[in-house]
């Protein structure tokens, strides 16, 4: 199935709207933004398909206009199930002139025999706001299928006015590399990381905020790290989806929390 989802927001009386959107098979787009006098939109992508299935090619293009501060979600684990060939997923971001976009989706499961690639491309201005997460998981534990996928390769690329300051490259071939030795998972099924990038604020404090969060977290390994001038990088690993879900979600909260405020502050 080649599926296509296209989002366009804009800014009307202080509010961000969806401005248009396409969507063809499998996806569907809902706004679920509860406080309808807020300025965030909220969206969710929905899928008619239980997951991905083997041959799909799905591309997603997102722009979030000048000003605007949008808020995405998915509804459900996104599932890869078994494939004879392959799957693959490319997703476009441009985010505009002092616009906040932030997305944390489910958790991906691969099923035995899943091959997928997901490659991201992120367009920033030096003044917008991303909060950016991935969530990757070794399989269907109950289901005896750890690690039994074959390939899983999720790539994405950060530019800030078309310079490139961020690339994440994971590989992940369980026949080719043993993912439990050093270097590797080193135990640990399941891995998290989560993007930040914003400038013009103490990037220090906010790394050792998001330490402490994690902190009380004592089944996760995980490290904070600023990248260049503007950006943070958290890492997370641990043995169950729903706990590294939980904790980018905290950490989001905190993330969007704080530049929104900041943000209505410097509106006054």
């Amino acid at each position: 199935m080649n599926g296509k989802l296209d989002i366009q927001t804009a800014l009307r009386n202080n509010k961000t709207i969806l401005k248009g959107n396409f969507m063809s098979p499998p996806f569907k787009l809902a706004d679920i933004t509860e406080d309808k006098s807020s300025s965030i939109l909220e969206l969710m992508i929905m899928s008619s398909s239980p997951g991905t299935l083997d041959k799909d090619k799905f591309k997603i293009n997102i722009e979030v206009d000048e000003s605007c501060r949008l808020i995405l979600k998915t509804q459900s684990y996104q599932r890869l199930f078994d494939m004879q060939d392959n799957a693959r997923q490319e997703l476009n971001v441009t985010i505009k002139e002092n616009a906040f976009f932030s997305f944390i989706p489910h958790p991906t499961v691969p099923h035995k025999n899943a091959d997928y690639t997901s490659i991201n491309y992120i367009h920033l201005k030096k003044n917008s706001t991303l909060i950016w997460g991935e969530i990757l998981t070794c399989g269907r534990k109950l289901n005896n299928e750890v690690f039994l996928f074959k390939k899983i390769h999720s790539i994405s690329n950060v530019f800030c006015d078309d310079k490139l300051i961020i690339r994440e490259n994971l590989l992940m071939q369980p026949k080719a590399i043993d993912l439990s030795s050093i270097g590797q998972l080193e135990g640990f099924t399941h891995q998290a990381s989560l993007i930040f990038y914003k400038q013009n604020i103490n990037h220090e404090e906010i790394k050792n905020t998001i330490y402490d969060l994690l902190s009380d977290k004592p089944h996760l390994n995980f490290g904070v790290s600023i990248a260049g001038e503007n950006s943070i990088i958290t890492r997370i690993l641990g043995h169950h989806a729903e706990e590294l879900f939980d904790a980018l979600n905290e950490i989001n909260s905190f993330l969007s929390g704080y530049v929104l405020k900041n943000k209505s502050k410097e509106s006054v």
